[in-house]
């Protein structure tokens, strides 16, 4: 055992750390030079670490927001909603039908009458949005509701806190009562039909027998995109009979920004690394220009330029390493503490187009770093001994 500094120092210790020079002294060197000259470093170190922490960070949160807002939006993103065309204000039985061909094993046909009405609660009088359908939960997020309304009444949550209304309590619509058999969740539910202020009554209920409208829910996008092109091509052959909107091509768009969005972002942290990448270069340009006389004395005693090159990146490439890695990491855990103190849901930061990104962020780090490094060390490599040691 022998004692270095005060601290003790065993035999194999040594002889691993003797071995592990000797076997990379690049690395060794370089370790030794950046310990050396800490506080530059570390400044040079915490440019790359603020440039990957605003990337993963940008990044991250772009990707988190797309990919929760299509969560919440595709089963919007799946609707099919088809009114009369021009001029029409009902869909007669023979529309219908052809629609229920046209969607034929790609989704449910869901048709729909409406109107509007007081509505009178236990509490007050408000305006309501009557529609008549006995299938309420395809369309809206409801429990408690049976899989066929035959009798009753579904009303939406704005309705009935304005009403003072409940499950069990009675409604009243132009002298006719409706029990209440379920609350529409109007936060949980994506549709063109307004589900706050919605009552959904039995299709019997309402005067007229034809239907106002019809709300396909497709199985997929892709589906929704075929019973659309189905519909028209069915029923607007000659003349534009009803009119077919597909909110897929909403979706499409939605997703369109989001990816714009995310591009913006990452180009404005990338910036930051370019500076960080500035930085790098700066130092090591100072570090060489310090240390011309050391690299002439390694040189002139036989040291060759590939030698000094190597070392030189090599510091360069553990200060992208260990400032991407600090970023990254740092970045990461800012964007979940993010998910954790909003209603940002922590699955939509945990996909793998995150971890894509802070990889990729701490790739860009080591590479800006290198970039940053390479030419102060090919100068400082390829200068001549003589011109090194005059200083």
């Amino acid at each position: 055992m022998s004692e270095t500094g005060g601290t003790p120092v065993t035999t194999d210790e040594s002889t691993l750390v003797a071995r592990l020079s000797d076997r990379f002294p690049a690395a060794s060197l370089a370790v030794r030079n950046l310990s050396r000259q800490r506080l530059r470093a570390g400044l040079a170190m915490l440019g790359i670490v603020i440039g990957v922490f605003a990337v993963v960070t940008l990044g991250m949160l772009g990707t988190a927001l797309q990919t929760a807002a299509l969560s919440e939006l595709g089963g919007l993103g799946n609707q099919v909603i088809i009114t009369p065309g021009d001029g029409g204000e009902n869909l007669d039985q023979r529309e219908i039908q052809t629609i229920r061909q046209a969607a034929a094993g790609g989704g449910t046909v869901i048709p729909l009458k409406s109107g509007g009405a007081s509505v009178t609660g236990p509490d007050g009088q408000s305006f309501g949005q009557l529609y008549g359908t006995t299938r309420p939960g395809s369309l809206f997020s409801v429990e408690g509701v049976p899989d066929s309304l035959r009798q009753g009444a579904v009303i939406g949550d704005d309705l009935a806190a304005e009403l003072g209304a409940r499950v069990g309590s009675t409604v009243e619509i132009e002298t006719n009562r409706y029990r209440v058999l379920a609350v529409i969740d109007s936060e949980g539910t994506f549709s063109p039909i307004r589900p706050g202020s919605a009552v959904v009554l039995p299709p019997g209920e309402f005067v007229d027998d034809d239907y106002t409208q019809v709300v396909v829910q497709a199985d997929s996008a892709d589906d929704a995109r075929a019973i659309a092109a189905g519909v028209r091509e069915r029923l607007n052959g000659r003349e534009e009979r009803v009119s077919v909107l597909s909110l897929t091509s909403v979706l499409s768009r939605i997703t369109e920004f989001f990816a714009l969005l995310n591009g913006f972002l990452l180009a404005i942290a990338g910036i930051s690394l370019i500076v960080a990448g500035v930085s790098i270069f700066n130092v090591m340009l100072m570090t060489v220009s310090e240390r011309r006389g050391e690299i002439g004395v390694l040189r002139a005693v036989g040291i060759h330029r590939d030698e000094v090159l190597r070392t030189l990146l090599v510091e360069t490439t553990l200060l992208g390493v260990g400032g991407g890695a600090l970023g990254a990491l740092l970045g990461t855990t800012v964007v979940v503490g993010v998910a954790l103190g909003t209603r940002l849901p922590l699955a939509a930061v945990l996909v793998p187009t995150n971890g894509v990104v802070a990889v990729g962020a701490l790739g860009f780090g080591i590479l800006i770093a290198l970039v940053g490094g390479l030419y102060p060390a090919y100068r400082a490599a390829w200068e001549p001994p003589v011109e090194s040691l005059r200083g």
